[in-house]
């Protein structure tokens, strides 16, 4: 068990309130997720059940002990959820904040400054992937809003190189059109895909 704590402890993490928290933690992890790291709160007065925040490669969790650390509160956000992280460094820590898409917000203070930065640094890795992750999905929204059932594949703004032979290259070029006229194809992709179906009337 110390092997899988001493991961959690490079910041200066107190042994006992991780070894506390990712027992518990790990109780909640579904099938391939897994704790990146956690972060302890140390208020200046003795406190036997801080308050933690975990990182996972799926979720960011909040955990508040209650009833003199007999329970724990849990508040999970996926981190499609999540549109910002900030950190705000005083002199007894730093305090750190979240906020979805939803404007919901959570934070906890009295955090040490590395932990926090920490916090922070796997915070906005996140916000970049779950930012290109919703970017894409917005895109095939689009798509699909203008160009009723043109299959896209992978690549970004290209309808799918095997548009079914049997739909009327017309109505095709028609909606390959409208995907133009939305900004969702480039005038060069559009061209290309045109000149693609006139090839095959």
């Amino acid at each position: 068990m110390i092997n899988d704590l001493k991961k959690f402890l490079n910041e200066e993490q107190d042994p006992k309130a991780v070894e506390k928290i990712l027992e518990r933690i790990n109780s909640l992890l579904t099938s391939n997720e897994q704790v990146e790291y956690i972060a302890v709160q140390k208020k200046p007065a003795i406190n036997f059940s801080p308050d933690c925040i975990a990182l996972t490669n799926r979720r960011l969790i909040f955990c508040k002990p209650k009833n003199f650390g007999l329970s724990m509160d849990f508040q999970d956000y996926s981190w499609k959820d999540v549109a910002d992280c900030h950190i705000k460094e005083g002199i007894l820590g730093a305090t750190f904040t979240m906020k979805t898409v939803r404007n919901f917000n959570n934070m906890m203070d009295y955090l040490p400054k590395n932990q926090a930065r920490k916090l922070y640094q796997y915070a906005q890795e996140k916000e970049e992937e779950m930012r290109e992750y919703r970017r894409q999905k917005d895109l095939e929204d689009k798509r699909a809003a203008a160009g009723g059932g043109i299959v896209v594949n992978n690549t970004p703004n290209m309808p799918n190189e095997n548009i079914a032979q049997t739909e009327d290259p017309f109505a095709v070029l028609q909606k390959l059109k409208a995907l133009l006229e939305n900004g969702i194809l480039s005038q060069e992709e559009f061209d290309s895909k045109k000149n693609e179906i006139l090839s095959r009337v």
